[in-house]
């Protein structure tokens, strides 16, 4: 297992949470109880299998979504 923190532009709105928290956890390999969107940081924490996805495919959801990721930083879990 992987963990990982992406930095996210500022979140506007809590739908927003929800749009991402369900698009993150849809991603093969995602510890689902794992899935963390963190409003007023602007960031999503979440543990993957680092053999079934890896964290460009997180972060391709999430900016397909229309929120730009900065930054991702990833360790061993």
């Amino acid at each position: 297992m992987q963990k990982a923190t992406i930095q996210l532009e500022t979140l506007s709105c809590p739908s927003c949470l929800q749009k991402i928290d369900n698009a993150v956890k849809g991603v093969d390999g995602v510890e689902k109880d794992s899935v963390k969107v963190m409003f007023n940081a602007s960031k999503v924490k979440v543990n993957f299998d680092g053999e079934a996805t890896t964290i460009e495919n997180i972060e391709n959801v999430i900016e397909k979504l229309g929120y730009p990721v900065i930054k991702s930083k990833v360790k061993a879990a």
